[in-house]
């Protein structure tokens, strides 16, 4: 979109897609990114001096920027003094919140042209040192070891004042709409996505982008664009109530989802992609979904909770509609059958001991030895044969535009009766016979059923729920192929080329049912 110049003559080099190009957990968006997010408001927006705008998570400015070049560009025939037109968008139409002090001076520098704005090389004069775009220093509010705004650990954010606490303003409140004491059009950004919890040997990361959509929410504005991981689309830690309430909320017009964050933020990986969304308060009804895998865009008008977990792409969704359709909504599926976590009550790190109930650990570690004493056997399954898959199978892959493996002979075990393993394995079903088990092995192995896993797989990691578009089957002695899958399912050549694109070959004498 064209503008004045006014930034045209300042950013040479633009330096905000210099600094997108950096890996961080806080990170910054590309201006290319923010103008498409741009493109899903209203163009009248920009064509109003009446219009505000409220980035509450600014690292770079660049979402404010963006909006000003509009801005500058839609209020020209009201407001013809170039001057008088950037003192008001300024001062009177766009607000932010910094997550640091230092992307406040970042942010106004790109914004006002100096990180001063009431120097005299700032495009508009205010009255103090921060403008509209405001830091304050704000501190977690500890409860026996967390943050009750945001469940960061005191072991980890409480710091001297000479360091970040990182307790973004935004979600450190009950009260968001005091921060400015006014309310705003629109509100748009691209929050912090986890802080450190302190959990566990290594440092757990605890999901917070959630919280500043519904802080934004809370101060119920015509519209809301903000950029955030895609992970919440099955939920998962700290993200179960805010994916029903998403799924849920007919507001949200517009998902455009990323499987690869790459093709959004360069050089950056972040598992299960990323998506942006436009929620709008006054025109409920069907979302337009936008999916781009491999430079191509699939575009889908549908509610975005037909299931409990978001399918992403159309085409799938239609293939697990039809399986579901076919097995019997009410019929079982393998969500039932895998057993909870902690199979035998034996955490991760639990040691080896010299002799006991043989017992299945990491696979470095292979088959040693659980105290009798340690084991629990609450599913009475320890005295079947049971089928061992790892919990994160595909470790390393985050882009499931490419094709995704899951589980192979190399990576699964079929434990005996009297064999037990440790929670680096999920029980993923347990049998009378052994021929029972490598039946239903054969049937995990198929790339139709690792198809309908990937549906509800966001992350490197797999768990029970995520085997709930699986349908179970009985198992004999019989082998089961995809032939036989697509034969029963009704799935067509197109939909199974689809299946094919998606899953990748198990190969060799890996295991995979021959045709």
């Amino acid at each position: 979109m064209t503008d004045t110049g006014l930034y045209n003559s300042v950013y040479n080099p633009d330096v905000l897609s210099c600094l997108a190009n950096l890996s961080s957990d806080e990170v910054f968006t590309l201006p290319g990114v923010v103008n498409d997010m741009l493109d899903m408001l209203p163009r009248e927006l920009f064509c109003s001096p009446d219009t505000t705008f409220l980035d509450p998570a600014c690292k770079t400015g660049v979402f404010l920027r963006e909006i000003a070049k509009r801005l500058l560009k839609g209020l020209e025939p009201i407001i013809p003094d170039l001057q008088e037109r950037i003192d008001h968008i300024f001062q009177k139409q766009l607000f932010g919140i910094a997550i640091t002090e230092l992307t406040g001076l970042l942010s106004r520098r790109s914004v006002y042209c100096s990180k001063f704005p009431n120097s005299r090389f700032s495009v508009t004069k205010f009255g103090d040192e921060q403008g509209n775009i405001r830091f304050k220093r704000t501190r977690h509010k500890w409860n026996k070891g967390r943050c009750v705004f945001c469940g960061a650990a005191e072991s980890q954010y409480k710091r001297s004042d000479d360091l970040e606490t990182h307790a973004y303003e935004w979600i450190h409140t009950k009260k968001p709409e005091e921060i400015f004491n006014m309310k705003f059009d629109v509100i748009i950004g691209n929050p912090p996505y986890q802080l450190s919890d302190g959990s566990g040997k290594g440092f757990g990361a605890l999901p917070i982008y959630q919280k500043f959509v519904n802080q934004a929410k809370k101060l119920n504005p015509r519209y809301i664009t903000m950029i955030i991981p895609a992970r919440w689309y099955s939920g998962g830690r700290g993200l179960n109530d805010f994916r029903r309430e998403m799924l849920s909320d007919k507001r949200i017009r517009c998902l455009v989802d990323y499987e690869n964050s790459g093709d959004v933020f360069n050089g950056v990986d972040i598992a299960g992609g990323i998506c942006y969304f436009l929620w709008d308060r006054d025109n409920a009804g069907l979302c337009k979904v936008i999916n781009f895998v491999e430079k191509q865009t699939v575009k889908t008008i549908r509610p975005l909770d037909e299931f409990d977990t978001f399918i992403r792409h159309g085409i799938a969704e239609e293939i697990v509609k039809k399986v579901i359709a076919i097995h019997g909504k009410s019929s079982k599926y393998l969500d039932e059958r895998v057993v909870p976590s902690k199979p035998f009550g034996l955490r991760t790190f639990y040691k080896p001991r010299e002799f006991g109930i043989p017992c299945h650990f990491i696979q470095k570690i292979g088959l040693k030895f659980a105290d009798s004493n340690d084991v629990v056997d609450p599913n009475n399954i320890l005295d079947k044969w049971k089928l061992l898959l790892p919990p994160a199978p595909i470790a390393g892959q985050t882009d499931f535009s490419k094709p995704v493996g899951f589980y192979y002979d190399g990576n699964t075990r079929i434990a005996k009766p009297g064999e037990c393993c440790t929670e680096s394995w999920i029980v993923a079903g347990a049998f009378d016979t052994e021929k029972e088990a490598v039946s239903y092995r054969t049937y995990i192995y198929t790339k139709t059923v690792r198809f309908l896993l990937l549906q509800t797989v966001v992350s490197q990691h797999v768990t029970k729920k995520n085997f709930c578009f699986i349908p179970d089957l009985e198992f004999y002695e019989g082998e089961y192929t995809d032939n036989y899958l697509r034969e029963k399912w009704s799935i067509s050549d197109k939909e199974w080329n689809f299946i094919d694109s998606r899953i990748s070959e198990i190969g060799g004498d890996n295991g995979n049912a021959k045709e």
